[in-house]
């Protein structure tokens, strides 16, 4: 089990856990939950070793393998699969291990080293690799691309199919969400409720936290409360808490108050100074109960638009997509993803987009935004149609060296020139009080944008959104960097705004609070979706179960392929090989023998000693095996020494 007594941990001069105190048990999925900057990822820091404690003291046991997202950017031209299969430490150290017995002449070394491998899953870990990389969204044509070969956020996946494809009897997970599309997330929710170890999950996302934890661990005024269950039942725990503690607070003012008060009365009088004096020390002997400090909470709201045409906008035979690059040939067609799209978006309708990773989600929210062009057919915009649009990208969009002030002064400056101020207040100590309502206020206007978290980021890209008073809001993934309080706020704006919302997420909280339909983006088309969120999330993992199967299916083709191969080739007479390269591989094929031999013997002294029948068959196969490869190679060795044979005599 883990055990943390009386941990006290800092960063710099500020001080994260005084005296916290923990204990966590073997198997446990918890999730880690504070607020910003309480001291999450520094706790992991502590776990994993980076960060020393500065009192108490924590135990982990030794043994306890441990498995944790790296956090750099990989840099390798490793394939994806290559790159993920390497994850796994066992396996790694299994070949290293052959490699360095292969060397030797001990072959009861090489028999173990072999034997371990085997244990260790070398015959299926490609596999295994691939099944976690589809899984988290990649297509079957990129399992053999260059991990180089992708952008920031696909490689990031490819960090945590690492993390997962590493046997591990502890596993740290600091937003594994983020990176992630909905169909991802159904993915690794039902990997994750299977995993044996113990888990400790930082995450925004509530409906997640619900899903794959069973214990929440609250940082909390530099102090963990442990709770049984889920996120959903902590946060009602949590209430009753604060309830009972607001009570207890009241009761004890009011107690504190008559003391006071009987203190101030007779403290002056000689027959009741006695008394007095007895409060006094009542008084000062009194544990304080602290007065109830929630976190503070964030709301804002979208201003009534200035007008709700209907329709907004109509799509009439559209084909989504991307022109050809700048440098591609002459007649190089464009990259059509959806196509002959049409439908009509009404005023107040609430469109949640659906569809798996790929099929073109963002790509027909970008064509609705102006964004990109239609590749066919027409979009007919309503008259004083006015778009918010929050793109996957648009923290990128955002000035790093500028200030929020800055941001909305610029913003100002551009819709007065479009001509689309819609009596927004202009003046900058309107901007400034406006900034101020989403918690930029002092000094933080006038921080530049690129020291910010990405949280407070994104909550500058939806004040920037709110101020422009649209009557159409396009968000894509709106909630990567929103912690969990702002994403309250933000599904409660959303229902009260009076325009129309279409919503890209991986958010189900959010999905279910806003939207009342949905749209399926799929198989090159946009189609209603008739059914719920958990319809679609039973959709997901069919299409993830499918996808393992085909992947586990080529594997094996490709095995009997390759054996088929091997067996014709040693088949067909060799003629003129040189001799001094004929040795070269017969030398070789005596090696490898020697170690099937080794290895092979091995086998055959553990199934003398009449393992259980799940062991007895696994040793059985592998012996077959063994056997099967040792006659390959004997056919191999005898056409070869017989080339040798025939070129020494021919000379």
């Amino acid at each position: 089990m883990i055990t943390l007594k009386n941990v006290t941990l800092r960063r710099g001069a500020k001080v994260l856990l005084d005296g916290a105190s923990v204990t966590l048990n073997p198997g446990e999925k918890v999730g880690l939950v504070g607020r910003n900057g309480a001291g999450k990822s520094s706790l992991f820091a502590l776990l994993n070793g980076t960060l020393p404690e500065d009192g108490g003291e924590y135990f982990i046991p030794s043994q306890w393998r441990m498995g944790q997202v790296a956090q750099d950017m990989p840099e390798t031209e490793q394939s994806a699969t290559d790159y993920v299969v390497d994850g796994d430490t066992t396996l790694l150290a299994a070949q290293q291990e052959v490699t360095a017995s292969e060397a030797t002449d001990d072959y009861d070394r090489m028999a173990h080293a072999y034997m371990a491998l085997q244990d260790a899953g070398a015959h299926d870990a490609p596999a295994r690799a691939q099944a976690l990389i589809l899984g988290l969204g990649f297509k079957t044509t990129e399992l053999n691309n260059p991990v180089n070969s992708f952008s920031g956020g696909w490689r990031m996946r490819l960090q945590l199919a690492r993390a997962l494809m590493c046997p591990s009897d502890l596993l740290l997970l600091d937003e594994p969400t983020n990176h992630l599309d909905l169909d991802a997330l159904v993915w690794l929710e039902s990997w994750l409720k299977k995993y044996d170890g113990t888990m400790i999950v930082i995450s925004h996302d509530r409906e997640f936290l619900d899903a794959v934890t069973d214990v929440t661990l609250h940082i909390d005024a530099a102090k963990l409360m442990r709770y049984g269950g889920n996120y959903s039942k902590f946060e009602d725990m949590r209430a009753e808490q604060m309830n009972l503690q607001q009570n207890a607070f009241a009761k004890q003012q009011d107690k504190i108050a008559h003391l006071k008060k009987f203190i101030d009365r007779f403290k002056a009088k000689a027959s009741k100074a006695k008394q007095a004096q007895s409060r006094v020390k009542a008084l000062d002997r009194m544990e304080k109960i602290a007065p109830l400090l929630s976190e503070a909470d964030f709301t804002f709201e979208f201003k009534e638009p200035a007008n709700l045409p209907n329709p907004m906008l109509s799509m009439t035979g559209v084909s989504f997509g991307y022109p050809p690059p700048d440098d591609a040939p002459a007649g190089t067609p464009p990259t059509v993803i959806v196509k002959n799209v049409s439908r009509s978006v009404l005023a107040g309708q609430r469109i949640g987009i659906l569809g798996a990773n790929g099929q073109g989600k963002s790509t027909v929210v970008k064509t609705i935004a102006r964004e990109l062009q239609p590749l066919e057919g027409e979009i007919t915009e309503g008259k004083g149609l006015n778009i918010g649009y929050f793109a996957q990208q648009e923290l990128d969009v955002l000035r790093p060296l500028d200030t929020p002030l800055e941001h909305m002064i610029r913003l100002v400056k551009d819709l007065t020139a479009l001509g689309k101020i819609a009596g927004q207040a202009t003046r900058e100590q309107d901007l400034r009080s406006y900034l101020g309502t989403f918690n930029f206020g002092g000094d933080m206007v006038k921080q530049a944008v690129g020291s910010m978290s990405g949280g407070e980021k994104a909550r500058l890209v939806l004040c920037m959104i709110v101020w422009q008073r649209p009557n159409l809001l396009l968000l894509d993934e709106p909630t990567n960097h929103l912690d969990l309080a702002t994403r309250e706020a933000l599904s409660m704006a959303l229902n009260e705004f009076e325009g129309t919302v279409m919503l890209v997420s991986h958010d189900r909280a959010l999905l279910r609070a806003v939207c009342d339909e949905f749209w399926m983006v799929s198989r090159g088309g946009v189609e209603p979706f008739d059914g719920d969120l958990d319809d679609y999330q039973r959709y997901l993992l069919d299409e993830a179960k499918r996808q393992r199967e085909a992947i586990k299916e080529a594997s094996s083709a490709a095995a009997k392929a390759e054996r088929k191969a091997q067996a014709e080739a040693a088949a067909k007479p060799k003629v003129k090989v040189a001799s001094s390269g004929a040795k070269r591989q017969l030398e070789q094929l005596e090696a490898r023998m020697a170690v099937l031999n080794g290895e092979g013997a091995a086998l055959e002294g553990l199934l003398s000693k009449s393992p259980p029948p799940s062991d007895y068959a696994e040793l059985g196969n592998r012996l077959k095996a063994v056997n099967d490869e040792l006659q390959l190679l004997e056919e191999q060795w005898l056409t070869l020494s017989g080339q040798v044979e025939a070129a020494a005599v021919s000379h």
